[in-house]
């Protein structure tokens, strides 16, 4: 059975960006020991654009061959004409907006997507699903997470859009391991009690 994982960039606060989704502050903390682990432990994770800029092209996924991310996330890549923003894995796409995909690469989930998810979890082999985000996407998931990948800026928003765009539940989850950087990131690995 394969993992879900939500790997996912937030400010102290909680907020994975600003009310409209950004988040690009959070880049100004990509400075060479978070890249270099990024290159070692994720480089799945980085989109199409910044591997190139970053020096990622070529590199194997380590944790991720799927990666699933909401019509928001989704549009980010759109809007800089990015149609397959993970092409070295298989994507997909929820959205009820969009009727048809605008690259090969990119499968759209209209219908059922906690059924598609486990359909996905249920594959035998391969590497784990990541999923991508947003906020409304992670709280209709939030049963299926099986671990949580959280990388803390520290950056206080105030405000903006939360990890999970869902109701009050209570999930419990153990704490596997943290690593902490110098320029004040922490990434902490949290995997679901059942």
């Amino acid at each position: 059975m394969r993992k879900l994982t939500y790997f996912i960039a937030c400010s102290i606060d909680g907020f994975i960006g600003d009310p409209s989704g950004d988040a690009s502050s959070m880049f100004s903390f990509l400075d060479e020991e978070y890249l270099d682990y990024m290159r070692a432990e994720y480089p799945e994770t980085v989109a199409a654009q910044g591997r190139a800029a970053l020096g990622f092209e070529g590199l194997a996924n380590r944790r991720f061959d799927t990666v699933i991310q909401g019509r928001g996330s989704y549009q980010l890549g759109l809007d800089i004409g990015v149609t397959s923003p993970y092409g070295h894995m298989r994507e997909y796409v929820a959205s009820r907006s969009l009727t048809e995909s605008p690259d090969p690469n990119v499968e759209l989930i209209s219908g059922d997507l906690v059924a598609k998810v486990r359909e996905l979890k249920a594959e035998d082999g391969g590497l784990g699903i990541w999923l991508c985000g947003g906020a409304q996407l992670a709280g209709q998931l939030r049963d299926e997470v099986d671990e949580l990948v959280i990388k803390t800026y520290p950056q206080v928003y105030g405000s903006g859009m939360p990890m999970f765009g869902s109701d009050f539940a209570v999930t419990d989850y153990a704490l596997e391991s943290v690593r902490s950087f110098s320029n004040g990131v922490l990434v902490r690995t949290y995997s679901r009690r059942h």
